[in-house]
């Protein structure tokens, strides 16, 4: 499934994974979330409930462009660099172009929703 981010008049899109998760993730959607910087490594939010990661993997490394549920604090984490393997961290999808969407410093207002068939070739654009 794709979704596409929106902020400030440009999005950028999003493969989440084929997993339980991922629809898990998905069922939120649209969605209004106020992401911040987390160590100049990602962007994090808090989500409106936990997703269930018992079918998960433990954790993992996540890569540039990683869409990820961080466990242990509940929070969505949208990786604008790699990171170290991190117990508690289930990948949810990626963003395989337009990142710099989502990279510039502070807080950014974005809405989180699920792209129509007629508009999946969205990737960095502006809308």
């Amino acid at each position: 499934m794709q979704v596409t981010i929106r902020t400030a008049g440009r999005s950028v899109a999003v493969i989440l994974d084929d997993t339980a998760i991922a629809r898990d993730f998905a069922a939120f959607l649209p969605l209004k979330l106020e992401l911040s910087d987390y160590g100049k490594v990602e962007k994090i939010a808090d989500l409106p409930r936990s997703l269930d990661v018992a079918a998960e993997a433990a954790g993992y490394s996540p890569a540039t462009g990683d869409v990820a549920f961080y466990a242990p604090w509940g929070n969505l984490a949208i990786f604008l660099h790699e990171f170290r393997y991190s117990d508690g961290l289930v990948r949810l999808g990626r963003i395989d172009a337009g990142l710099d969407v989502l990279a510039a410093p502070g807080a950014l207002t974005v809405t989180i929703e699920a792209t129509s068939v007629a508009s999946q070739t969205i990737k960095g654009s502006q809308t």
